[in-house]
C-alpha cells in the first residue's frame, strides 16, 4: 500500500545495499528484472502476514460420525464468518465432550461443544474420577438435545441395560460425553464393570457391531444418527428402551440436568414404535478469555434466519437451534459476549 515512489526506493535499496553494508553494481536491464522478481516476493510475503493478522480461533468439535463435528465445521464454513477480517475460526477434531471441556478450560481450544451436564459437574469438580473445577469454560448457546440410544439386533433378548451383562459393548471414544454419559449410566445401573467395554467411535462401533464383533453399542447423539443408519443396513435393529430404566432407578433425581424424550417412529429402518430415553443439551461454550466482542459478532452471524437456515443445511438436528430456545438448558454462567446478545433478545 505504499507510493510508487517509496516502493521504488525500498526495492532500490534491497538490490544495491547487502546486509554487511557493501554495496554492488547491477546493470539497467538485470536491475529492472530484479525489481520485478522482489515485487513479486514481497507480494507473495505480504499476502500471508496480512492474513495472519486476523485471530485464529479454535472451535472444538467431535469424532467422525458425530454431530459435534458437523457443528464446528459449519460455523467455520458460513460465509460472513469466514468474512471477518477480525478472526478466523478452525474447525478442529476432538474425542468430544469431555476433552473439548478440558482444552477450552486450558486455552488450547477458544470454542467447543460440551454437554451441558459436563459444564455442570465440571465446573463443580464433580466429572468422574476428576476433581478439577473447570471455571473458565462459559455458555454460549444451546444447540440441539442429544439423546441417549442403545442399539441391539432384533430378536437378541436384550431388552434392558441389565440384560447386557457379560456382552461386547461399544461404549463410545475414551474422553468423549458418550462415554463418559454410558459410565454414568451403567454405574448407576449397576453394570458398568460387568460388561466387555469397547471404547471406539460410532462409526466404527456401527462396522464392529456389523460384524458380529458387539453385541451392542451406545451413542449419545442426535438422531437419526448416521452410525445407527449403517447398522439397520446390515443387520434388523431395535433400540432398548431406556427411559423407562431411567425413571425406576431414580437416575433424574440423582441428574437432574438430563431431561426426558423419545426417539420417534421410523427414525431407523425397522424400528417402528417409539422408544422412551433421556437427553442433555449440546451447549457451544467459549473461554472466558475470549474476547466478548467476538462471542457477541460470532452469534450475531449464526443466530439469523440465513444462519440458522445454513446450520439446518449442514444437518436437520440443527432444526432446534433458534432464538427462541438459545439458551435452553443452560444452568452455568454464560459468556460476558453471549449474555450481552441474548439479553438484546430478550430471553435473560
Amino acid at each position: 500500500d505504499e507510493p510508487a515512489g517509496i516502493r521504488s526506493a525500498i526495492l532500490n535499496q534491497c538490490l544495491t545495499k547487502i546486509g554487511t553494508g557493501r554495496f554492488f553494481v547491477v546493470k539497467p536491464k538485470r536491475r529492472a528484472f530484479l525489481i520485478g522478481g522482489i515485487a513479486v516476493l514481497a507480494t507473495t510475503l505480504i499476502i500471508p502476514l496480512q492474513a495472519s493478522a486476523a485471530k485464529r480461533l479454535v472451535f472444538g468439535g467431535g469424532p467422525a460420525g458425530g454431530t459435534f463435528q458437523v457443528v464446528a465445521n459449519a460455523i467455520q464454513v458460513y460465509d460472513p464468518v469466514k468474512a471477518s477480517k477480525d478472526y478466523r475460526v478452525k474447525a478442529q477434531s476432538s474425542a468430544g465432550s469431555v476433552e473439548n471441556l478440558r482444552k477450552v478450560n486450558q486455552g488450547k481450544m477458544d470454542f467447543g461443544v460440551v454437554y451441558s451436564g459436563h459444564v455442570y459437574l465440571g465446573r463443580e469438580g464433580r466429572l468422574k474420577n476428576d476433581t478439577q473445577k473447570y471455571e473458565d469454560v462459559m455458555a454460549v448457546a444451546y444447540l440441539y438435545g442429544a439423546p441417549a440410544q442403545l442399539v441391539v439386533r432384533k430378536g437378541s433378548g436384550i431388552e434392558s441395560s441389565k440384560d447386557l451383562v457379560g456382552k461386547k459393548v461399544g461404549v463410545g471414544n475414551a474422553g468423549s460425553g458418550a462415554f463418559a454419559n454410558c459410565e454414568l449410566f451403567f454405574t448407576h445401573m449397576g453394570i458398568w464393570d460387568k460388561i466387555e467395554r469397547n471404547a471406539m467411535g460410532y462409526n466404527d462401533a456401527a462396522a464392529a457391531f456389523g460384524n458380529n464383533q458387539l453385541d451392542a453399542f451406545w451413542l449419545f447423539t442426535a438422531f437419526p444418527s448416521g452410525a445407527v443408519i449403517m447398522a439397520a443396513q446390515t443387520n434388523d435393529i431395535e433400540l432398548v428402551d431406556l427411559g423407562k430404566e431411567a425413571e425406576a432407578s431414580g437416575f433424574y433425581d440423582a441428574y437432574p440436568y438430563f431431561s426426558r424424550l423419545s426417539v420417534p417412529p421410523n427414525t431407523y429402518k425397522g424400528v417402528d414404535s417409539e422408544t422412551p430415553s433421556f437427553q442433555d443439551s449440546a451447549l457451544w461454550v467459549a473461554n472466558a478469555k475470549v474476547s466478548a466482542d467476538v462471542v457477541y459478532d460470532l452469534l450475531s452471524k449464526i443466530y439469523t434466519d440465513e444462519g440458522l437456515a445454513h446450520m439446518r443445511q449442514q444437518k436437520k438436528t440443527f432444526k432446534e437451534m433458534s432464538v427462541e430456545t438459545g439458551v435452553n438448558g443452560i444452568v452455568t454462567p454464560l459468556h460476558p459476549g453471549a449474555e450481552r446478545f441474548w439479553k438484546e433478545k430478550g430471553l435473560l
